[in-house]
């Protein structure tokens, strides 16, 4: 359970300093952004496998790129689950998908 908070502190963090490098995402306080990356890792682990295997023909016949849209599209379903949260644009939520996994991933590998 601790780690988990490490985690989400960790990762709310990246949350709160993202829209200061990306532009096009608003975080108002850091409340709103561990609140985000809480929201996130329950996007990621219960709707995402559903997506991911329902758009699993989609993403063989693009080799893999289909894969960047569900990424995009859990982004802008936290966008739309969590007030105060908003993101524009595809690449900005695309990219901040992309680092809130390496900041999670670089947080588990110290974890463990």
């Amino acid at each position: 359970m601790l780690n988990y908070i490490v985690r989400l502190i960790c990762c709310g963090a990246a949350v709160y300093y993202m829209p200061k490098i990306l532009g096009n995402i608003s975080v108002p306080d850091f409340t709103t952004a561990v609140i985000v990356a809480f929201v996130m890792s329950i996007l990621n682990t219960f709707v995402k496998p559903v997506l991911q295997l329902l758009s699993l023909p989609i993403t063989i016949l693009t080799l893999g790129i289909f894969y960047l849209v569900v990424n995009v599209f859990i982004v802008y379903l936290c966008s739309y689950l969590v007030p105060g949260f908003e993101v524009k644009g595809f690449l900005q939520p695309l990219i901040f998908g992309f680092i809130l996994s390496i900041v999670n991933g670089i947080v588990g590998g110290f974890q463990d």
